[in-house]
């Protein structure tokens, strides 16, 4: 497996471009608080990489529409599709804007949820949910970690007990 990071391109992930995603798909958070800020990500250039913990996937999805659009996808858990399922992360652009879907258990779930998705692409909320990704062609894992659909209603709902025994696995 190849793995290089490449350093000379730390950018804060709030200025991401489609033209950044189309040209590095992955992205790594640098971990340097102190020098760069916490949102700082660098691109990652491999061939599928064991995992994306700490990492972010560039990749069109597709709407329910059939259409496709830019994304940002993060919290993939290459090893746990339940994990995933509750915290992956989706952020969509649009004419050079991006939103940040906020999940159920979200704070700003109502300001920034399936519905302020649907407004800020223009399309009913039928159009829009599910949206479906597949990251496999990123990292090595789970295919039912790598590939799914984002519903606008969750099958599952969790309690906040139950997403933090889920975020943070038992010591043995």
């Amino acid at each position: 497996m190849r793995f290089t990071l490449m350093s000379q391109k730390i950018k804060n992930v709030e200025v991401l471009t489609v033209a950044d995603l189309k040209a590095f798909p992955v992205w790594q958070f640098v971990n340097d608080d102190v020098k760069h800020g916490e949102t700082a990500v660098r691109p990652v250039r491999w061939t599928p990489a064991n995992n994306l913990g700490g990492r972010l996937v560039g990749s069109k999805v597709r709407l329910a529409n059939d259409a496709e659009a830019w994304a940002l996808i993060g919290n993939v858990d290459t090893g746990n599709p339940r994990s995933t399922q509750h915290f992956l992360t989706l952020s969509l652009y649009r004419d050079g804007r991006v939103f940040n879907l906020a999940r159920y258990h979200d704070v700003d779930a109502h300001e920034r949820g399936p519905h302020a998705l649907a407004a800020f692409l223009g399309l009913p909320i039928d159009e829009v949910f599910p949206i479906s990704y597949d990251l496999r062609r990123f990292s090595k894992g789970d295919p039912a970690a790598l590939t799914g659909m984002i519903e606008k209603e969750p099958r599952e709902k969790l309690t906040s007990d139950q997403l933090i025994a889920l975020a943070v696995p038992k010591l043995k």
